[in-house]
Order: C-alpha cells, then structure tokens, then sequence
C-alpha cells in the first residue's frame, strides 16, 4: 500500500494525521509543500484545492484529517 502525505509545517492538522499514522504504524511518505513549489501543483491537480493535508492512498485523494475516510481507505473499515 502507497501512502503519500502533502503537508505544511504550519499546518496543526497536517501534525495531528503524522502523529495518528504513526499511531496506527502506517508508513508514509511525506511531500512539504515549503521544500518544492511543484508540490502546490501537485496537490491542486488530485484534489482541485490547495488545502493540506492532502493523503493519496493507492491513487485514492483525501483532503483533510478525516480519521473515518482514513480507516475506511487504510483497513477496509473502521478500526473503533
């Protein structure tokens, strides 16, 4: 499984899903829009909006920490 994360430094929610990825012991790997101005292209192009963080699992876009989309895309289902 692929899972790519497009975060801010700035950004509390962008800390908020590493810490709960971390929780879960998913890998990931992380794209920070202030090391590459491509990265702000990147995102617009997969979700149309320039909000973070932006979480692609396996070619699947979620905008947003959203933990109920996020388990249903990384488990198949909720882990509650």
């Amino acid at each position: 499984m692929q899972v790519n994360i497009y975060t801010n430094p700035v950004c509390t929610w962008c800390g908020k899903l590493k810490e709960w990825l971390k929780k879960w012991k998913v890998a990931y790997q992380e794209f920070n829009l202030e090391d590459d101005d491509k990265y702000y292209d990147e995102i617009l192009q997969k979700s149309g909006q320039l909000a973070v963080p932006v979480i692609e699992i396996d070619g699947k876009v979620i905008v947003g920490f959203q933990e109920e989309l996020l388990e249903k895309a990384l488990f198949g289902k909720d882990r509650n």
